[in-house]
Order: structure tokens, then C-alpha cells, then sequence
């Protein structure tokens, strides 16, 4: 509810890492693993804002930041085939009035 990001190991209680107010202290409504690049995380905030974590390119900040400004994105999933090396990630956003969008990720984050 902070805004503050968490990453565990299943065999302790205690983060490996922390990043506090990593959304500007906007809630975390919804946070996913890509598919295809296992270094690769999302996060959506109650401000309608995506923020792109690329653990192997920047630990301590999100790699790039994307606001949806038409309408507030309730929730959000990621599509993909990890199993194929095609590197097509996709960002199922559902918005408010109940409209589903989808958004292909850039290559960068997507290829395994």
C-alpha cells in the first residue's frame, strides 16, 4: 500500500531486496514476472503507471516508466510463450469502464 516492492526467497521470511517508495508512494495494485525473461518484472500503481524492472540492467530503479492517461487500469497480466525464443511479451490492461487493452513489450525486455 506504500508503494514499496519486496523480493523473497521462498526459504526466508526476510527480502533479498527492498525497494521502498519504488511507485512515488502510490499503492501496488498489481505486480507480475515476465514470462520470457526472468529478470524482467512489472508493476502497475493505483496512478495508472507501469513501471518496467530490469534486474540484470538496473537493481536499485525501474528501467523505464509508462503511464496510461486515458483511463485508470484496474489490473494488469502478462501474456507471453516462454517456451519460444520469439520474444513476444504482451500487457493485458483492464481499465475502469471494463475495457481490455494490450500492449506488446519492446524486445529488450521480452527476449529470453
Amino acid at each position: 500500500s506504500d508503494g514499496s516492492i519486496r523480493l523473497h526467497q521462498m526459504t526466508s521470511e526476510y527480502p533479498l531486496m527492498q525497494w521502498n517508495d519504488s511507485t512515488n508512494g502510490q499503492p501496488v495494485i498489481a505486480l507480475q514476472w515476465a514470462l520470457t525473461r526472468p529478470a524482467v518484472f512489472f508493476a502497475l500503481d493505483a496512478s495508472s503507471n507501469i513501471y518496467i524492472w530490469d534486474l540484470l540492467e538496473n537493481d536499485l530503479l525501474p528501467v523505464a516508466k509508462q503511464t496510461i492517461p486515458s483511463e485508470k487500469v484496474v489490473t494488469m497480466t502478462l501474456l507471453g510463450e516462454p517456451e519460444k525464443a520469439n520474444g513476444l511479451l504482451g500487457i493485458v490492461l483492464a481499465k475502469e469502464s471494463g475495457q481490455i487493452d494490450i500492449q506488446y513489450v519492446k524486445k529488450k525486455w521480452a527476449l529470453p
